[in-house]
């Protein structure tokens, strides 16, 4: 029934300025508009709804996430662009904040300026 319709993401912030800053700015991703009630974004096709929320508690867990090729570039062009990844104390994470999985699937996480989790990922079997 859905399985051939577009998602559509959605994203809490307490301040558009900021989110926009940073999503636009730093990760690159396209400027739609911005209402009262969302800032929106395009990634690659999907649309990224930035909600303005007045207070909000930060989810303890990646809320939205990017497959990758080519995760080491990214996670060192990111850093380069002031972002911070994450440290969980995993084995197998190394000291720029990837992780490689059993599976040799690799993730890293970062935060966005509201705190919530992003993160991107690099399947063995993409």
């Amino acid at each position: 029934m859905l399985g051939d319709k577009n998602i559509v993401t959605f994203v809490p912030t307490t301040d558009f300025g900021r989110a926009r800053a940073f999503y636009e700015g730093i990760l690159g991703l396209r400027f739609k508009q911005e209402d009262d009630f969302a800032l929106v974004l395009d990634a690659n096709g999907i649309m990224l709804r930035i909600t303005k929320i007045p207070v909000f508690e930060p989810a303890r867990f990646s809320i939205l996430g990017w497959r990758v090729h080519g995760i080491h570039d990214l996670v060192a062009k990111l850093t380069g662009k002031g972002i911070a990844f994450e440290q969980f104390g995993l084995p197998q994470q190394d000291e720029t904040g990837i992780w490689t999985a059993p599976s040799g699937d690799k993730v890293a996480w970062f935060k966005d300026p509201d705190g919530n989790i992003l993160s991107l990922s690099e399947h063995v079997h993409d």
